[in-house]
């Protein structure tokens, strides 16, 4: 029987260790193919929406190993809801206080998996220059080679609803205006 010394455990350690940082890759956020929306009930008979046209960021993903991390950085004077009026309200300090906070950002390092989809992200949403919990859930994931980049994209459609109070956003909640508000996210990331 062969003897397994302490220098040989140390190798297989250090080898097993490089494969497992090797599965490790990061994704830049594809601009054109991320998007982030939100809806708002207005008054119990239409929806409101909106979105923001500019964003940036990345995700390290290591699928072996179901971990992951993301950050998204937000232009909040990129929104648009299709009406210049509402939208220079929306970055009003009644709601987004776009001039004194003019990005929102996304962090998250805790990946939920099931099987070797993401099925959540959780981590923290900075609004308005206030920091709360979010859990954005997946609707769809995948990982597929691009065609034409010829390098991997993974992304997915995710969700949550978060409390606008939360973050001090409180114009009309008075009147009826709901403080629930749903963040849609759709994003897609390039492997670098």
């Amino acid at each position: 029987m062969r003897k397994i010394t302490v220098a040989t455990l140390v190798g297989l350690a250090l080898a097993a260790a490089g494969t497992a940082q090797a599965q490790s890759a990061t994704y830049s956020i594809d601009p054109t193919h991320t998007f982030v929306t939100f809806e708002i009930d207005h008054m119990g008979t239409s929806t409101n929406r909106g979105r923001f046209d500019k964003k940036e960021g990345s995700v390290t993903l290591d699928k072996a190993a179901k971990k992951g991390s993301v950050q998204i950085t937000i232009d909040m004077t990129s929104i648009n809801t299709g009406t210049s009026a509402f939208d220079k309200h929306l970055q009003s300090a009644d709601f987004f206080n776009a001039e004194k906070f003019p990005t929102a950002k996304f962090t998250a390092d805790k990946f939920s998996f099931n099987g070797d989809k993401v099925s959540e992200i959780a981590g923290t949403l900075t609004l308005v220059g206030k920091t709360q919990p979010v859990t954005l859930k997946a609707s769809k994931f995948n990982c597929y080679v691009n065609p034409m980049l010829k390098r991997e994209v993974c992304g997915g459609d995710f969700e949550t609803i978060i409390d606008r109070s939360a973050y001090g956003i409180d114009f009309g909640l008075n009147w009826g205006f709901p403080k629930e508000v749903k963040l849609l996210v759709q994003v897609e990331a390039v492997k670098q």
